[in-house]
């Protein structure tokens, strides 16, 4: 059975027998996970198959990669606009926001931006998505970051689709490779966050802010975080009400995106989250008198359908006291709709 977690109210699922346990295992974690994402929309998973050396070895070059001065991590800047996303953007460039803006709605988008996402992000995407070329750093200003953020972004997708292979199964597909047929991997995006230190009372205050709420757009996303906190998960039975998702050794956090709800027929829920204040104390990051947060390093990789992938409401997810609640949408399309807004 899926534990709960002491301090908050997501689950805990173990994928430790899944390779090469039983039908029983497979349908015993398949049930769990599947549960847990209907019912919170998030879940801890442990023994999910990315090695621990390797994840030490991301976190490490996304350090190095934030402790450049900003002129080197402007050689690979954030192209203009929202439809590509990659490369290096820069405190306050990007506006993560849930509201989807119709044509015509400049001015509100510009209001939306009063209060900045105080953040710095690279994107990193595979080489074969034509409509989303990478922006590399030149490989002088940092030998070896291209090679090993690679290679995590494919060791990444191997974790990604055993899960999507559960949640098939979970979900009472007949096919677990159903999701799979989907989703090639070269539509995915690795990123690599680094939240600096913000003064507390300033982001209590709302006058800045780290990551607004807000829903995925993909299929799944895999966040690996540091111990730091301040990721909070939205009480799918207390709307507004958010729990802390409080950073947990060798487990990585999954959460449904807008997809997946809507592949589910709502089944599954893409749970609105955040990041904001962590617990803090007053002996920490006290600055000339002013609470400090620590500095949070995170990398979420998420999981999306090919370009070209039609998202329609499952089978097995509709009948007729339950119809489809979505009409068919192409995942291109989706994606340029949700980012309008984030990037002007």
């Amino acid at each position: 059975m899926a534990k709960m977690t002491p301090s908050t109210s997501i689950p805990v699922v173990d994928l430790e027998s899944w390779p090469d346990g039983s039908a029983a295992d497979r349908r015993r974690i398949a049930s769990e996970l599947t549960d847990a994402c209907r019912r919170v929309g998030f879940v801890y998973v442990v023994n999910h198959g990315v090695p621990a050396e390797l994840l030490d070895e991301a976190f490490a070059w996304s350090r190095r990669l934030f402790d450049l001065p900003l002129e080197k991590k402007m050689l690979a800047p954030h192209p203009p606009g929202p439809n590509v996303h990659r490369g290096y953007s820069w405190p306050g460039l990007e506006k993560v926001s849930q509201t989807i803006y119709a044509d015509g709605e400049e001015d509100k988008q510009v209001e939306n931006r009063r209060v900045s996402d105080v953040k710095e992000s690279y994107e990193i995407g595979s080489e074969d998505l034509v409509q989303q070329p990478n922006v590399w750093l030149p490989e002088d200003v940092l030998p070896g970051f291209r090679k090993l953020t690679t290679k995590f972004y494919w060791r990444c997708f191997d974790a990604a689709k055993e899960l999507l292979r559960a949640l098939a199964l979970g979900i009472g597909l007949d096919d677990e490779d159903f999701f799979l047929r989907f989703h090639s991997g070269v539509n995915n995006q690795l990123r690599l966050l680094h939240y600096p230190p913000a003064e507390a009372a300033r982001l209590a205050n709302d006058e800045i802010a780290r990551m607004p709420a807000h829903s995925d757009w993909g299929t799944i996303t895999i966040l690996f975080q540091d111990a730091s906190g301040g990721l909070q998960v939205e009480d799918p039975s207390q709307q507004g009400h958010f729990v802390d998702a409080t950073p947990m050794s060798n487990a990585l956090v999954m959460n449904v995106g807008d997809l997946l709800m809507r592949w589910s027929n709502d089944y599954l829920k893409s749970t609105l989250h955040r990041v904001t204040l962590p617990a803090l104390t007053p002996a920490e990051g006290n600055r000339e008198g002013r609470l400090m947060t620590p500095s949070r390093y995170s990398i979420p990789y998420f999981v999306s359908p090919d370009p070209t992938a039609v998202i329609e409401c499952l089978p097995a997810c509709a009948d007729a006291q339950n119809p489809p609640r979505y009409p068919p949408v192409i995942q291109e399309e989706y994606r340029k709709l949700r980012a309008r807004g984030q990037y002007l």
